[in-house]
């Protein structure tokens, strides 16, 4: 055999291999030959005279497509057989189908197939080339066909050297063209198919010569003899036919004894099978094909359906290939390993398998690896350890014939039996398959036509997280005790210990081993497994199973004594897909895995201790509520809630009163006081209980729950916690304690809130006065009183009052906290209104500006204080008719604060409903009406009806529909805001 090699000099040269010769990877090339003297040819070579001839191009292209696919050498018949020597001619004709056999890849060039066609228009137009793909001469010629059928991998390419497709991708086409049968075209062995169906394949096929139209079908039918040109076609025919009978003949069944099949899979074909056509054509279509992998591996979580598809993959193996023999082993221990290989030895009558003493699996071993065993597909099924599979692996046979399955939870055994590329992960099912499943294994299905039984399925299919196993054995269940779905959903609603009762009742299912486990203990030997493999995965996923199931940072892990601990626990759990990754470095544990684990650790006595140790890591973990911590308390919430919320912590009173506040604080800042606030009210009863109402710590968490009142607009509630708590503050602590001052301060800017603008002054007054005498007019908690008391006077229109104090507040914040500091800002802000309220918009702007530039620079361009001041310069250009300024400037906060706040913070709603109204002021009625409802629909879904922003907004919407004339709209919303309002507060 002689290869083309490609030098750095751009010459071709070849390169020839005798005997037992190494041949390197190669490529090879079929094309339709043109005329005699236009192609290159083994005397071209040799004398270099190729490069002006036209077939040149064709070198060109295929040694570039090879250089592309990392080959060195490649294979073109019309220069790298010498046919001048008759001896070479006869040995390459007869080799020829095993050349293309061992090829890496076969590129067909297709010279009459353009990939640019004419338009009626007389333009060019891509991609129109089917239609001569369909009539390429290729296709006809008589070697096509052994060039189709022999590499495992045919390229075809245009006239352009564009890639067209392969012959997988394009089977359909191909099989429509030539009437090869597809199975053949995926690589099935051709003695699969009748001698006649071959000889179909070949009929009206056009040679150069006559005699190659039966030399061409050698590799077809495995067949070698001489080459006598002359002959005609007719002999030539008939000398084929001979040889192929002769060859029959000395396999049949009368000359060689037949070959035993084999027959061992323990179960039935499974009635209720449904989907998984994807996976079980994978498998189908790796089965058998020469020069393929023999090892594929299937992984998933257990329960997931691994042995159904291995089953039904036996069944319909059997009725594709009659005469193959399929083997299981199950891999689940080893008494059953070797039985299994004695069963196969007996079926297969391998000899000396009955003596004794004998070692039955290499004795089946070497049987299987020899060609008289015929074809066979080996399963092997549960290899979930990896001890199970360095067991197994010396006993597993390889040939050309067989094709062994392994099933495994283990994705890392996977990849130990085969290639990542054989490797197939088994995911849960979807909704509509899992939705047959259930109704093919249940006896009644008929109540999933009607709508309730159907979204009671739905939720029962979520409840099972989809899982086959949990389907099946909810079934099973239901058919015994004659209840109908929504009654099997009450029961997994009840409490955790009776789920766990429920999904551990055993069913029979013909498609399990006997004595396996239902769903819920279905895991507990790959956990028991873990536990000595690898301890911290263990102590991973029992502390996994006391937090929330979803989003779990590997910050929240415990930490272990190295990081490559942490990465080898945490791939053993992914390994065994109890768990999977998620984005930003998190985890989700299976809701089934996260239930079966919880119930493993409560029937040892151990989930107590866990839900100890899972409070105490968020206690350390878990930041208090500045804005820069946003990003990270926000991943611990959920695990915060589920750990406080959980039954089975041990009661450690200061642990959970600590978290409880940092959840609650994160809630409030997160503007999700409807949640924070009964978190406050547990830590303030605790605390009362624990501490006393007049320990510092019950009074803060008395305060915070007051301003979370206010915040939700429960003005009375907050105004009589704050009224209850400031005597309780001044007896406990004295009169002018600051923090008797900040409770006071506090129940003025409820007074604030409330319009009462007397009560309001008086006691900002106080505060003021007390501040500066206890702690200086310098101190921080002075100056918040100073612009509180300032914006009182602002809002009773008292200017210049209200302008004294706040330039004496900033002069005071620039001189003692400096230009940048977040208090000297705020004051800047507020002074900025007030120029707002003066119709002062040059004076407003420019200190609006000054704030934003300095903002940016200390805090960034997304702090909440900043879009406040960015959110009022833009009403300040409202104010002066400049719409599209403004209208830009709101856009850009809302952005900003849908992203880092939510859509439903009050932020964001503020400056959603300053939008709108700016919307209303162009008259941009549409805009306004719209945004204005969905402002209305989210406040009452987060603050509620009554709370005095939502009925604002609708106020709003009624100005707006008045505005524009709509006094129906405007009527019918003003007697909804009023029967809120009764509602709220009485007729009063």
């Amino acid at each position: 055999m002689r290869l083309l090699h490609a030098e750095a000099s751009g010459n071709f040269s070849l390169t020839e291999y005798v005997g037992g010769d190494i041949i390197p990877r190669y490529a090879i090339l079929s094309h339709t030959w043109g005329q005699d003297r236009e192609e290159v040819t083994f005397k071209d070579i040799v004398q270099d005279t190729y490069k002006s001839k036209a077939g040149y191009r064709k070198l060109i292209f295929c040694s570039e497509q090879a250089a592309i696919d990392k080959l060195h050498f490649f294979w073109v018949d019309t220069c790298c057989i010498d046919k001048s020597s008759s001896s070479e001619l006869q040995e390459s004709i007869n080799s020829m189908f095993q050349w293309y056999q061992k090829a890496d890849i076969c590129y067909v060039y297709l010279s009459d197939v353009s990939i640019l066609s004419l338009e009626d228009d007389g333009s060019l137009s891509q991609w129109k080339w089917e239609k001569a793909f369909q009539n390429s001469r290729w296709f006809m010629r008589g070697w096509t066909l052994q060039e189709l059928l022999a590499p495992k991998c045919v390229e075809f390419f245009s006239l352009e050297a564009e890639r067209l497709g392969d012959k997988y991708s394009l089977v359909q086409k191909i099989h429509n063209i030539t009437g090869i049968s597809t199975d053949a075209l995926k690589g099935a062995p051709l003695s699969q198919f009748s001698i006649e169906e071959r000889f179909s394949w070949a009929a009206r096929r056009v040679t150069k010569r006559e005699e190659d139209s039966a030399y061409s079908l050698f590799g077809i039918f495995d067949v070698q003899m001489p080459l006598l040109y002359g002959e005609g076609q007719k002999k030539a025919f008939i000398r084929l036919r001979k040889d192929i009978e002769q060859s029959c003949e000395t396999h049949s069944p009368a000359t060689v004894a037949a070959t035993p099949v084999g027959w061992n899979v323990p179960f039935r074909r499974n009635r209720q099978f449904v989907g998984r056509e994807a996976y079980l054509t994978r498998l189908q279509d790796a089965l058998f094909i020469e020069n393929q992998p023999t090892r594929i591996a299937i992984t998933g979580l257990g329960g997931v359906g691994k042995t159904q598809i291995a089953i039904e993959l036996a069944y319909r193996t059997k009725d594709r290939y009659p005469k193959c023999s399929i083997l299981w082993l199950p891999a689940s221990n080893s008494e059953g390993v070797h039985q299994a290989f004695a069963e196969i030895g007996q079926q297969l009558r391998v000899a000396n398998i009955e003596e004794e003493k004998v070692d039955v699996k290499k004795i089946v071993l070497s049987h299987l690896s020899q060609k008289v065993a015929g074809q066979w597909l080996l399963i092997v099924d549960n290899v979930d350890e990896m001890d199970t599979w360095n067991e197994l692996k010396d006993y597993l046979p390889k040939s050309q014939q067989g094709c062994i399955l392994c099933t495994t939870r283990s994705s890392k055994v996977a990849l130990r039996i085969a290639k990542a590329i054989d490797v197939i992960k088994l995911p849960e099912m979807d909704e509509d398959l899992a939705m047959l499943l259930l109704a093919k294994s249940l006896i009644n299905p008929g109540p999933l036509d009607q709508q309730r039984q159907q979204q009671a399925a739905q939720n029962l299919l979520e409840q099972v997280t989809f899982l086959p196993l949990a389907i099946v054995q909810a079934a099973a269940y239901i058919n015994e005790n004659d209840i109908s779905i929504s009654d099997y959903l009450l029961l997994l609603n009840e409490q955790e210990e009776d789920v766990v009762e429920l999904l551990s009742e055993d069913f029979e299912d013909e498609g399990r081993y006997v004595g396996t486990n239902p769903v819920a203990t279905t895991w507990l030997a790959s956990f028991e497994h873990i536990r000595q493999l690898n301890p911290l995965a263990a102590e991973y996923l029992s502390f996994m199973s006391c937090i929330a199931m979803k989003d779990i940072p590997q910050s929240l892990l415990p930490p272990s004594s190295s990081r490559k601990k942490e990465t080898d626990a945490i791939g053993v759990l992914t390994s065994y897909s109890f768990v999977t990754r998620v984005a930003n470095n998190g985890f989700n544990v299976h809701r089934l895995v996260h239930l079966a684990t919880r119930s493993w650790l409560r029937g040892r006595g151990l989930l107590v201790d866990w839900g100890l140790k899972a409070l105490q890591r968020l206690n350390e973990v878990f930041p208090d509520n500045d804005y820069e911590n946003r990003s990270i308390w926000r991943l611990y919430l959920a695990h915060a809630r589920y750990v406080l919320g959980s039954e089975d912590r041990r009661e450690n009173i200061e642990e959970s009163i600590d978290l409880a506040w940092k959840f609650a604080m994160c809630l409030h800042s997160d503007g999700r006081y409807d949640e924070a606030g009964p978190w406050f009210m547990v830590v303030m009863a605790k605390r009362k209980e624990a501490l006393g109402e007049e320990h510092p710590d019950t009074m803060a968490s008395m305060n915070i729950l007051a301003l979370t009142f206010k915040d939700q607009g429960h003005l009375t509630e907050a105004e009589e916690l704050y009224r209850r708590l400031v005597p309780l503050s001044k007896r406990a602590l004295g009169e002018e304690h600051p923090a008797t001052l900040t409770v006071m301060n506090n129940l003025a800017l409820t007074y604030m809130d409330q319009e009462q603008w007397e009560k309001a002054e008086e006691l900002n007054k106080q505060v003021m006065e007390a501040e500066t005498r206890v702690l200086g007019e310098e101190d921080p908690q002075t100056l918040v009183s100073i612009n509180n008391l300032a914006s009182t006077y602002m809002n009773q229109d008292r200017y210049k009052e209200a302008e004294g104090l706040f330039r004496q507040a900033m002069k005071i914040s620039r001189k003692v906290l400096g230009e940048e500091n977040p208090k000297t800002l705020i004051s800047m802000n507020n002074l900025a209104t007030m120029h707002v309220k003066q119709v002062q918009w040059k004076e407003a702007e420019e200190l609006y500006g000054q704030v934003i530039e300095r903002s940016k620079k200390v805090f960034g361009e997304e702090h909440p204080n900043l879009l406040i001041s960015m959110d009022n310069l833009a009403l300040t250009y409202t104010r002066q008719e400049r719409y599209k300024e403004a209208e830009d400037l709101h856009r850009y906060v809302i952005e900003i604060r849908r992203r880092v706040l939510s859509e439903e913070h009050p932020y964001t709603l503020t400056s959603m409903d300053k939008l709108a109204s700016t919307y209303m002021k162009q008259k941009k009625w549409k805009d306004a009406e719209g945004l204005y409802k969905e402002v209305i629909k989210i406040k009452k879904r987060v603050l509620s009806e009554e709370h005095p922003d939502t009925l604002n907004s609708m106020k709003d919407l009624v100005l707006m529909y008045m505005e524009k004339g709509q006094l129906k709209e405007a009527d019918e919303l003003c007697r909804q805001v009023e029967e809120i309002c009764i509602r709220a507060i009485g007729e009063e």
